[in-house]
């Protein structure tokens, strides 16, 4: 498999001869608010800094052409915006976690949505939909919400996007019911000002380590909209201080691995 990292959460994923893309925020940089009050959420950090903070490393004609699928985990903008939708044909086969969400992209115009189940085939590749919890706490019933996919096929090994997670005991079964090989996490620890991590941490990803230790973990999600709170060289000093950066990859934006 091919896993490119485009910016944020989004990924362009080739398995077993297919093209999916993942969680496609397409906008140029700085077309959004900031996550914070004016867009109904608590304060965050960098409000002076509109969304996405970086620029894609890419042209949207690149990173959509022959796609053969779309995952969208959940609806946050910066997981599902007007540029994917806009840039996206509307004939796509997009996969959605739920009926609820699946409307909604329906109501966008889009034609051949399917809620993701336990176990979904998809051109012989099983998508299995996985559990998610976008913070702790009370931040869950705000953040609302989200799944992850496990893709698994013969001529592959098993792939785990755990989606916008923190660690908890969801994560941990994933990982001990599938074995995954590859396993991708946000880890930007995006915050509010209070009420902690709504995805994945450097303590948090040391832990997804811990579980599957033979594992590669690709960190994305990171440095891309205005509340995350890890960077990229931050997490990268903490892995070599455990030992782990063999283990834990850390992309730029546009950065591609073949696995």
């Amino acid at each position: 498999m091919n896993i490119q990292h485009i910016r944020n959460a989004t990924l362009v994923v080739e398995y077993a001869g297919k093209r999916f893309l993942i969680d496609p925020m397409l906008a140029d940089k700085g077309v959004y608010p900031p996550f914070g009050p004016k867009v109904g959420f608590p304060d965050a950090p960098r409000q002076d800094q509109s969304n996405p903070v970086s620029s894609l490393p890419t042209s949207i004609e690149n990173i959509v052409s022959n796609i053969d699928a779309v995952i969208v985990t959940h609806l946050h903008l910066d997981h599902w915006d007007d540029a994917a939708k806009d840039a996206l044909p509307k004939q796509i086969k997009i996969f959605a976690q739920n009926e609820e969400d699946a409307l909604e992209i329906r109501n966008d115009g889009f034609q051949n949505v399917e809620v993701l189940q336990d176990s979904t085939v998809f051109e012989g590749i099983q998508l299995i939909k996985t559990k998610g919890e976008h913070g702790r706490g009370e931040l869950v019933k705000l953040a609302g919400q989200v799944c992850g996919v496990v893709f698994k096929h013969t001529n592959e090994k098993t792939l785990y996007i755990a989606g916008d997670t923190v660690w908890y005991d969801a994560v941990q079964e994933v990982i001990e019911t599938h074995k995954p090989e590859i396993i991708v996490v946000n880890g930007g620890d995006n915050q509010f000002l209070e009420g902690g991590s709504l995805v994945m941490g450097k303590n948090d990803i040391y832990e997804v380590y811990k579980a599957a230790p033979n594992a590669k973990i690709i960190s994305v999600h990171m440095e891309a909209v205005n509340h995350w709170t890890l960077s990229r060289e931050e997490l990268k000093s903490f892995i070599n201080d455990k030992g782990i950066s063999s283990n834990v990859l850390v992309p730029d934006d546009g950065e591609t691995y073949s696995l």
